[in-house]
């Protein structure tokens, strides 16, 4: 009804207030408050009977997922032109991932990637459209995994437990991505060839499609989070998943301030070393790059190990502080991010301003702003996978990818070298004009990132509210009605009754 602050429900109970309602405080008759109607937990055991696996093998899943992972992203970063692609594809397998055996869509997904990687380290330069094509092709191994894997690890674990692997897999984000640097660039010096740079990873991914194939059990979704009496969930189809992930304003919001961490680190990944080379031009440092020269710097591999150590110590830390504040405040998870990303704003901008000073102190603020910046990589993770369900985690994975490459990383390059050509087109052509034409564009990323925090923020508002939501959905007390009108059944007995949505939600 247009208007109202009620929504309609389905309460089995022949009067509403004849008694409680399990797990779900808010509802007439209920009892309790939140806080004290939690889901119980599962112990070791309890998971091993759940999943069918021990803590060890499922400690060994982790390992192979996370080893992949580090695979995707340094492949990623040594020669990345997929994007398109994989923007593209990752809702196919968003939904895919939803519906099959997800075991099985990884592995087809890696061998494909590796073939390709494999096949493009021998196209000639002549034919580089050739070459293109070929590394856009990556995008099914990367949307294969990456939509599909994180909802492996939470059928595994729960709670603190998957706060920590979680971590621990997206450790390989930072690492890989400055592996990729070095491996890029080091390689090829070694080999004298930079077709050498795109044969490291695929012998290695070979070796990931077998540890998937032996080590990876597929688990059941979403068992570890119901109650044992609860029937499974089945999946919906794929336009109400889209419609529900729509009006989940925690899913929306932090999957904007993704976006903003992805804008950032794509804008940084392609231009900080080129800045770090220009800032040592113009303070006299090291003499200037001209066309024609084979030049080579420090800058990328400095950048690509403080990419890496930051990514770490960044992710540790983060999941960390979460994981303390968690028990005493229920909207931990995004007033973290939101700190992460308003935190490292300043220190981005710092250090900008100040690479025409000291390139030591541009460094150290780096370090500081992507360290704050990596904080919200395993957070976000977490944040989706609790407040969406089971059946729709693929999918969310799929659109999260979609919005946060679009909208960051496979634009923001283009965008920041757009403005700094502009911006030197009105000043005369010398090097400390391409400087500061890369370091006024570039603090467009500090000003992102706070928009980001703000994101953040706002899901903080939503958090608990989804989370209560999809926690009830998956033990079977909140039922969706079904595409042709938004009731939310909840399954006792009896007559229908309209209750509050607050009263369910908060």
């Amino acid at each position: 009804m247009a208007g109202s602050d009620t929504a309609p429900f389905l309460s089995q109970a022949d009067d509403p207030d004849d008694g409680p309602v399990p797990g779900n405080p808010g509802l007439p008759g209920s009892m309790g408050n939140p806080k004290s109607e939690e889901p119980e937990v599962p112990d070791q055991e309890g998971l091993q009977r759940i999943t069918g696996l021990s803590p060890g093998h499922s400690a060994l899943i982790v390992a192979v997922l996370c080893y992949i992972n580090l695979l995707n992203y340094m492949d990623r970063f040594t020669v990345a032109v997929f994007i398109s692609s994989y923007m593209v594809l990752a809702p196919v397998f968003g939904y895919l991932g939803d519906r099959y055996n997800r075991k099985y869509l990884m592995c087809g997904g890696i061998a494909f990637w590796s073939l390709v990687t494999l096949g493009s380290s021998f196209i000639p330069g002549e034919h580089f459209w050739l070459l293109l094509l070929t590394r856009g092709l990556v995008g099914v191994g990367e949307a294969s995994y990456s939509t599909i894997a994180p909802t492996l690890i939470a059928d595994l674990f729960v709670a603190d437990q998957r706060s920590r692997m979680l971590s621990i897999f997206y450790f390989a984000i930072p690492v890989g991505s400055g592996l990729g640097y070095i491996a890029g660039s080091k390689v090829k010096d070694m080999a004298g060839d930079w077709h050498w740079a795109l044969r490291v990873t695929p012998g290695l991914g070979v070796v990931a499609v077998l540890l998937l194939f032996l080590v990876v059990r597929e688990p059941p979704r979403g068992a570890v989070e119901r109650h044992s009496d609860s029937p499974p969930l089945n999946p919906t189809s794929w336009w109400a998943d889209l419609r529900a992930l729509a009006r989940n304003p925690s899913f929306v919001l932090s999957s904007l301030g993704f976006t903003a961490v992805a804008f950032v680190t794509g804008s940084l990944a392609l231009w900080a070393p080129a800045f770090l080379l220009r800032s040592r031009v113009v303070l006299g440092e090291t003499p200037p790059c001209l066309p024609g020269d084979s030049c080579s710097s420090s800058d990328s591999l400095i950048f690509g190990l403080i990419t890496c150590l930051t990514g770490v110590l960044g992710v540790g830390l983060g999941v960390e502080i979460s994981r303390r504040l968690r028990h005493s405040n229920p909207r931990a998870d995004p007033l973290v991010c939101a700190a992460g990303l308003l935190g490292s704003a300043p220190f981005l901008f710092l250090s900008l301003a100040c690479a025409r000073g000291s390139i030591v102190a541009t460094y150290i603020f780096i370090f500081i702003g992507e360290t704050l910046l990596s904080m919200n990589w395993a957070i976000v993770a977490d944040i989706l996978l609790y407040v969406v369900i089971p059946t729709r985690r693929s999918t969310a994975e799929a659109f999260q990818i979609v919005l946060s490459h679009l909208l960051g990383d496979a634009g923001s390059p283009y965008l920041i070298g757009l403005i700094s050509d502009r911006l030197r087109r009105n000043w005369p052509p010398s090097f400390l004009s391409e400087f500061r034409a890369l370091q006024f564009s570039l603090m467009l990323c500090a000003f992102v990132g706070a928009l980001g925090g703000a994101a953040f923020l706002g899901t903080a508002i939503f958090i608990e509210g989804d989370r209560r939501r999809a926690q009830l959905h998956v033990q079977g007390l909140l039922h969706e009605a079904g595409p042709t009108d938004d009731q939310i059944v909840v399954p006792q007995r009896g007559r229908s009754t309209r209750v509050p949505v607050a009263s369910v939600l908060i």
